[in-house]
């Protein structure tokens, strides 16, 4: 559906995409993490389960970093999972200032069952699109990506019409 916005051709154009790109983005997420309920896991959990597992254990802040959350969020994210008996936290040898979380052996063995499930999942979801058509979509998604990083924060790219 376009925008009902009565802007510039241009502005219309970007505010369809965004609204499309958002919609889309949210359609792909609930449908590739509808699954994660039915362990008591929230995505945030899962994303801090995922990273520890493939990287080992890491800081709350390079995990807020990772998985694109506040580090504030994560505090409450992390307690529920040591709560729950998936991670630890241990304080870093060389930095005893920094708090690393590591995953328990029931936190792997949990990561370890779940994620093959989950990657087909996300497969089935992106089976609607040709192979070609997924490379395209992620050169967009890592162009718009770091295009969007390197704007000056909280500024337009172009001065606003008076």
């Amino acid at each position: 559906m376009p925008t009902r916005y009565s802007g510039t051709p241009e502005e219309r154009r970007a505010l369809s995409t965004y609204i499309r790109l958002w919609r889309a983005s949210h359609a792909v997420e609930v449908a590739a993490n509808r699954h994660l309920a039915d362990h008591g896991l929230t995505i945030s959990q899962f994303g801090v389960l995922e990273a520890v597992y493939h990287v080992g254990p890491l800081s709350q802040r390079q995990l807020a970093q990772k998985i694109l959350r506040s580090s504030g969020n994560l505090t409450m994210v992390i307690d529920n999972l040591e709560r729950d008996g998936l991670v630890t936290r241990e304080r870093d040898p060389q930095d005893r200032r920094v708090m690393r979380v590591t995953l328990t052996t029931r936190g792997e063995a949990l990561i370890a069952r779940l994620l093959p499930d989950h990657v087909r999942g996300i497969c089935d979801l992106f089976g609607v699109m040709e192979p070609d058509e997924l490379e395209t979509l992620g050169d967009l998604l890592r162009k718009l990506g770091l295009g969007v990083a390197d704007l000056p924060q909280g500024q337009p790219t172009k001065p606003l019409p008076s």
